[in-house]
């Protein structure tokens, strides 16, 4: 097999996927190429793409938070709160700022420094959050913002892009450029791959791990506010059921839920294979609930795919006998269908 395609098996296998999705889309409807249907397939989800960018760097780091749809949740709410209490709004939208920066700092607090499971922390932050935004609005939708904050929701920014949607293009690229071109990005992968290793190489394993969860805290409070700017109101239960599509995107994209690789390529093409899916089905007329199962089967084939492939891959250039033991990380996204980063990692980090 060539090497670029052992290296970009997995991004190949998810364009073909895209092809083919793109190409039933417009058998299902024949609105499906308008303009602004392709501007709405993005803008609609807009909030979950931004967070599934900082998701990737999150879960290649080898941890996960399942807390960001709360997170943008209480955020949102907070906002709502100071501007019904008559807050200055300029106030209000940073006090929602920092109070997504603060929630992921405290969560990293738990991970990086005592050392608790990422899935549990996240997952008591997921129910807490959620509480605590529904406590703050209660059962109102809280709006009535200055036209201008609503104008930077929903109308265009540039041609017919609006301040979301560019905020994306823009953040794709510069997290691609961290995640694959500096020594912090690379240090990810290697302390995905394997923390000990990490920490002999110099790296300081409890501060990179706490920048990543404050980074994932701020960017879903950035992705509430832009939430609430899009509604034009916030209630308690904004962005419930989030978690689904974001973690989705980035294990459906080659990024290995045991952490230690994943491209940024396939992140944004597994992008462009969900929210067509959604808008697809949306457009031929399927209820959310379809929809939602149909997500759902993607993420548990995102995960059982890659290992079944990569077990199968080793077993064969082994030849047969039994497999020596994993120790629980014998899952490289996409196996060998390319050779991933993370390999040369710890002979490049600094």
């Amino acid at each position: 097999m060539p090497e670029w395609a052992r290296r970009w098996g997995w991004e190949l296998l998810l364009a073909g996927i895209l092809i083919g999705v793109l190409i039933l889309n417009v058998s299902l409807s024949p609105f499906y190429l308008g303009v602004q249907n392709v501007i709405n397939t993005f803008q609609l989800s807009i909030e979950k793409v931004i967070v599934a960018v900082i998701m990737a760097f999150v879960i290649v780091n080898g941890e996960i938070d399942l807390s960001v749809a709360s997170v943008m949740a209480f955020s949102a709410s907070v906002l709502a709160a100071l501007h019904a209490a008559g807050a200055p709004f300029g106030l209000a939208v940073g006090a929602a700022l920092l109070t997504g920066a603060i929630a992921g700092l405290f969560q990293g607090f738990f991970v990086a420094r005592m050392g608790l499971p990422s899935l549990t922390v996240t997952l008591a932050g997921l129910i807490g959050f959620r509480g605590a935004a529904r406590i703050l609005v209660e059962d109102q939708s809280i709006g009535d913002f200055p036209e201008w904050f609503d104008r930077l929701g929903q109308d265009p920014l540039v041609g017919r892009l609006s301040f979301g949607l560019l905020l994306f293009l823009v953040g794709i690229v510069v997290a691609g450029i961290i995640l694959h071109r500096t020594p912090f990005g690379r240090s990810l992968y290697v302390i995905g791959d394997n923390s000990e290793v990490a920490r002999f190489s110099g790296i300081n394993v409890a501060r990179t791990k706490l920048i990543v969860m404050t980074s994932s805290g701020f960017v879903a409070g950035l992705a509430g506010v832009l939430f609430a700017a899009r509604l034009g109101s916030v209630r308690g239960d904004l962005g419930q059921g989030f978690e689904l599509d974001i973690i989705t995107m980035v294990l459906l994209g080659g990024v290995s839920i045991f952490g230690g690789s994943g491209t940024m390529v396939g992140v944004g093409l597994s992008i462009l294979i969900v929210l067509n899916i959604r808008n697809g089905l949306g457009l031929a007329r399927f209820a959310i609930t379809t929809q939602t199962g149909v997500i759902g089967v993607l993420l548990i084939l995102s995960v059982l795919v890659p290992n079944l492939v990569s077990r199968f891959a080793r077993r064969r250039h082994r030849g047969p006998g039994p497999a020596p033991p994993s120790g629980g990380r014998t899952t490289d996204q996409g196996g060998d269908l390319r050779g991933r980063e993370h390999e040369s990692q710890q002979a490049t980090v600094e």
